[in-house]
């Protein structure tokens, strides 16, 4: 049998295998967050980065039971364990810049959406695409197929236009981790609760520390999340709205929350483990990105992606400083709308920013909800739609 150089070392139904990348990988993440260079850089850029290496050099697979499982199973099972202590008081005081920072992210999304299709020659297929990608970046992959079967789009350009758009979320995602260690961003938007989370690093630790192993809290934590995603898929399959389950989920868990505030307040280990889900999640978005093939086959499609990407955050950033938006609050109302609900409670567990999850999550969902009228508004409004 002839040797291929293209196939991966460690082949795609080699669970074990791939399982033990996907935990290294995680832990690794884990462990840099609470180094120089971690706290610098953040150590979820680096699962990714490394994840995308290990892909493209043919180490493992892009496509892989073993990722499938982590996005279908550990993002839902995840949101209610970073969302048991959620406290809607705290929501409705904190989440407001956060909306703010949402709203102002999706403008930014929509300009660029716009603009970039008046100045690249995209073809018959753009004004589809600008409404696809201002979906898809205002709410998330559930809209970006809404819009696309709304506007028709065939397989082919489907395929063209979402491998276009994998690497530029990748991006996206992997710069608004980045956002709050960059000093010349922290100098131009100033942030208390990045200030206050690094003030007290030792604090921090000891706290982290403090965490015990209680096996009967994390037993029924686990127990409590597999329940509200039964449920929720019970409820969403009743009335037809399979691909917007994790909106049910999320709606579950903030209900339990609140119902039973006090008992799931004493829990200990649950938010760490949705924490380590998300790693866990973002190691086989790594994975699972082909940073050749979208380059290669939608040229121009990248091109305007990323245009869009930088239209996006400039104009967050810069109405972030004009509106005094506390950084922390512009980075997960951004998120929220670029990449959507479980990264942005990803992002804001990763920097340590507890009170932001919730509100971060429900400004994803609200990006779920509207997404998919402006996407299909936008292509209309271009002569997208017949």
């Amino acid at each position: 049998m002839p040797f291929d150089a293209a196939a991966p070392m460690i082949g795609p139904n080699d669970i074990f295998a791939l399982s033990a990348v996907m935990t290294s990988l995680a832990f690794l993440g884990v462990w840099l967050d609470g180094t120089w260079l971690g706290k610098r850089t953040s150590g979820v850029v680096w699962v990714i980065v490394i994840g995308t290496a290990l892909a493209n050099f043919h180490f493992i697979p892009l496509k892989s039971p073993v990722y499938d499982f982590i996005g279908a199973y550990f993002v839902p099972l995840s949101i209610p364990l970073l969302l048991f202590k959620a406290d809607l008081k705290r929501v409705v005081q904190d989440g407001g810049p956060v909306m703010l920072a949402f709203a102002v992210a999706s403008i930014g999304v929509f300009i660029g959406a716009v603009l970039g299709y008046f100045i690249f020659d995209l073809g018959e297929i753009g004004p589809k695409v600008a409404g696809v990608y201002a979906a898809g970046w205002i709410g998330g992959s559930v809209n970006f197929v809404a819009v696309a079967k709304a506007v028709e789009l065939t397989p082919e350009q489907f395929a063209t236009a979402i491998s276009a758009s994998a690497g530029v979320s990748i991006a996206g995602l992997m710069i608004l981790l980045a956002l709050p260690s960059i000093p010349l961003i922290r100098r131009l938007v100033p942030s208390k609760v990045i200030e206050e989370t690094e003030s007290a690093p030792q604090e921090s630790v000891d706290e982290a520390a403090g965490v015990r192993f209680r096996l009967p809290h994390v037993a029924g934590a686990i127990a409590a999340s597999f329940v509200i995603c039964a449920l929720s898929g019970i409820i969403a399959a009743s009335l037809g709205i399979d691909r917007y389950s994790i909106m049910i989920v999320t709606l579950l868990a903030i209900v339990v929350a609140n119902i039973f505030p006090r008992t799931l307040k004493r829990l200990e280990g649950d938010f760490e483990l949705g924490v380590y889900a998300m790693y866990l999640f973002f190691a086989s978005i790594g994975a699972s990105s082909d940073a050749v093939s979208f380059i290669q086959s939608a040229p121009i499609l990248l091109v305007y992606g990323l245009f869009i990407l930088a239209i996006f955050l400039v104009f967050f950033l810069t109405a972030a400083r004009l509106l005094k938006i506390d950084l922390a609050y512009a980075v997960i109302g951004a998120s929220s709308a670029f990449v959507g609900a479980a990264p942005a409670a990803a992002v804001a567990s990763a920097h340590g920013w507890k009170d932001l999850v919730t509100p971060g999550v429900m400004c994803g969902i609200l990006g779920y909800v509207i997404a998919t009228f402006i996407g299909v508004g936008l292509s209309g409004l271009l002569g997208g739609i017949n």
